[in-house]
């Protein structure tokens, strides 16, 4: 499976480290993101938060693609699903969720260090999270634990606003690690980034972001995708993003009427 924008070099890092930049990914579409960002915190959904900053403003929502036309332009027009498919080495890219996430100037809050995987009510090899940012990206950057995806336990998910337990019941997590306070314990990739570039990682990639103290505001959109060997589990708890009433058990695909395949190789086996 080729595609010029996903190369084998982007693929091996991706296996290896959970994270791989693509540069100029979707270069062509960064108007429609903004458009859409736009949208989507003038007309916020039921899921939008402020996440309790003391300072500045942190504003993140998530599943809204079907009501903000321009990012389901992008969803199902743009490379984005094919992007995902290949780096995943899948035969199929799935919708999952869209996620948006400002930070303004003179917001220094960060954003805690993280699993997307505990949250969500999936688990599987092929998944992967595109984080596009629509401003220049330098000190607010998305930070990443290489090789944090293969760790043989998940990390405790807690809550942005107050640092407690997502979920009441007691499992077997890992602490929420501190690369900061131990920098020789992890290797940490960072970089920066203009509009159009992409980092992609595995829902099991311990990440992050620094806070945005200065300089322009950070207003990133973030795509969730599926591949083939995805499941649906039962968690301990309301997930995150929630979709009450799905109807879905254990071990089944997601149902493609609510999570449409947006992208598959017509020319697999």
């Amino acid at each position: 499976m080729t595609n010029p924008l996903v190369t084998a070099k982007h693929i091996a890092d991706f296996q290896r480290d959970g994270a791989v930049l693509i540069r100029g990914a979707l270069s062509g579409w960064v108007d429609q993101m903004v458009a859409g960002i736009e949208r989507n915190l003038a007309s916020p959904g039921p899921y939008a938060s402020e996440n309790g900053v003391a300072e500045g403003r942190f504003f993140d929502d998530y599943c809204n693609w079907q009501r903000v036309p321009e990012f389901e332009d992008i969803i199902r027009n743009s490379p984005a699903a094919e992007i995902a498919a290949r780096l995943m080495q899948s035969r199929s890219a799935q919708i999952f969720h869209d996620h948006v996430l400002v930070k303004s100037s003179g917001t220094p809050t960060p954003t805690p260090w993280h699993q997307d995987g505990p949250y969500y009510f999936v688990e599987g090899e092929q998944t992967v999270s595109m984080w596009m940012p629509v401003d220049p990206v330098t000190d607010a950057s998305l930070r990443m634990i290489a090789g944090s995806h293969r760790w043989n336990k998940p990390v405790r998910p807690v809550s942005w606003a107050d640092n407690s337990d997502f979920y009441d019941s007691a499992q077997d997590w890992i602490e929420v690690p501190d690369p900061d306070a131990d920098p020789d314990g992890f290797t940490v990739l960072e970089w920066p980034m203009q509009p159009g570039d992409m980092v992609l990682f595995d829902y099991r990639t311990v990440h992050g972001a620094r806070g945005n103290p200065g300089g322009g505001q950070r207003r990133a959109l973030s795509l969730r995708w599926l591949g083939d060997d995805v499941r649906y589990v039962e968690r301990p708890g309301r997930t995150s993003p929630p979709f009450p009433g799905h109807n879905m058990v254990a071990g089944q695909r997601l149902r493609e009427d609510w999570f449409p395949v947006i992208w598959k190789d017509e020319n697999a086996d």
